[in-house]
């Protein structure tokens, strides 16, 4: 059985603790995009990992996790956090892979990531991990792929410095490097999880372009960069927080004003530690937005929901979500493709009761505060999908889960 784990709004929606809680009854954890710019933040009881390139399921013992082929890879990002799991504990031996088609990040695409975006009138707000730039390399096809760090006639085009770099670095990784489609073929009967970076709003074809990751962060990415066909994909989940964050430049209809409610973002931001796990940066914090949750669900065909972050609206009397934006006086209930619209859309607002109520404990739905529960109804019928897992912490048992997706 094949599982497709997204997120649905503009990334870090808590998918590393969901990929890691499901991963208890999978046997294979595929990443199929993005690169060291992720980051995935998992809590064990006291013990906290933050995790960039390496998939969530690293951390259970007997699980074989693999870089998939639409991954752009830092190898001394990778090797560096290989060595602090090593340190920590976790035994990564003969259990991390990588698609031999997977691309590689060379130290000059750093550089030329930051001169770009400096050049730029209007940033777009990358990392400057060269990120960007290895997926340009891949679309003019002068990119390298661990496929061809043996095959001198496609390094011909490298500069010296890069070479010296693969060579440094070809032995280790070719040392993890699998063909995935066999791979995965020969393992048809495992239970796999296919784990998505960012989110369906910074895709490539379906997000906000052009402030967007380039690469695919939507489901169909499972299929073109996992290592399987879309028709082998039993299920998709959609990972979305209570609220809405967004990091860097672009639009985000539903901000909080910065002047009006600026103690409510900065609540938000404190309670549900919203910093960048990979560059500390403060996020940008607004109300749900479930216009552009509905759209991440039609694009995504999303089968269930997952939320996160519930515990954060504990202490509020009451709460609002955005349930349809006004552009030029005009009422809209569909997420446009123009920026312009998006910049000048004014949220229209739906207000909700609060619970005042610790949910942390609650393992049961039914055991929710009828606040709480009424409010995932509501966004139940609104985006047409049912929310089956909510998770209402940091840890693996801060879980609830209304329906497993291993349920065939």
């Amino acid at each position: 059985m094949n599982i497709t784990v997204i997120g649905a709004q503009w990334g870090d929606e808590g998918k590393g603790k969901i990929v890691d809680y499901l991963a208890a009854d999978a046997q294979i954890i595929v990443r199929f995009s993005g690169g060291a710019n992720a980051g995935h933040t998992i809590v064990i009881g006291n013990e906290q990992f933050a995790l960039h390139l390496v998939p969530s399921g690293v951390l259970y013992p007997d699980k074989r996790v693999i870089l998939g082929s639409g991954m752009v890879i830092d190898p001394e990002a990778l090797f560096d956090e290989l060595a602090m799991l090593e340190s920590r504990g976790i035994n990564w031996n003969d259990r991390v892979f990588i698609s031999d088609r997977a691309h590689l990040v060379l130290p000059r695409y750093r550089e030329m990531d930051r001169q770009m975006e400096a050049a730029r009138k209007r940033p777009i707000g990358t990392t400057g991990r060269g990120i960007g730039l290895a997926y340009s390399m891949k679309a003019s096809r002068d990119g390298v792929r661990l496929a061809d760090l043996s095959d001198e006639d496609r390094l011909v085009n490298l500069e010296e410095k890069d070479i010296e770099y693969i060579k440094k670095w070809r032995g280790r990784l070719l040392a993890l490097a699998i063909d995935l489609p066999s791979f995965l073929y020969n393992h048809k009967n495992n239970y796999t999880l296919f784990e998505g970076a960012q989110g369906a709003l910074l895709d490539l074809d379906s997000g906000t372009y052009p402030f967007v990751s380039s690469g695919m962060s939507g489901a169909a990415g499972a299929a073109a960069q996992g290592g399987i066909g879309p028709r082998k994909i039993d299920r998709v989940l959609g990972v979305f927080k209570a609220y809405s964050t967004r990091v860097g430049n672009g639009p985000f209809p539903s901000e909080f004003d910065e002047h009006s409610q600026s103690s409510l973002c900065q609540f938000i931001r404190d309670t549900g530690r919203e910093y960048g796990v990979t560059t500390g940066r403060p996020r940008r914090c607004g109300y749900l937005d479930l216009v552009a949750l509905r759209y991440a669900c039609l694009v995504n065909s999303i089968d269930s929901l997952v939320l996160t972050h519930l515990d954060v609206y504990d202490t509020l009397d009451d709460f609002e979500a955005c349930v349809a934006y006004k552009v030029n006086g005009k009422l809209l209930e569909y997420f446009p493709a123009g920026i312009g619209d998006l910049a000048k859309a004014e949220p229209v607002l739906r207000k909700f009761k609060g619970w005042n109520k610790a949910v942390k404990h609650t393992r049961a739905y039914e055991e929710l505060p009828m606040e709480a529960r009424e409010y995932i109804a509501f966004i139940e019928e609104y985006c047409e999908t049912p929310v089956d897992i909510v998770s209402v912490g940091y840890e693996r048992s801060d879980t609830i889960v209304r329906k497993s997706p291993w349920t065939r």
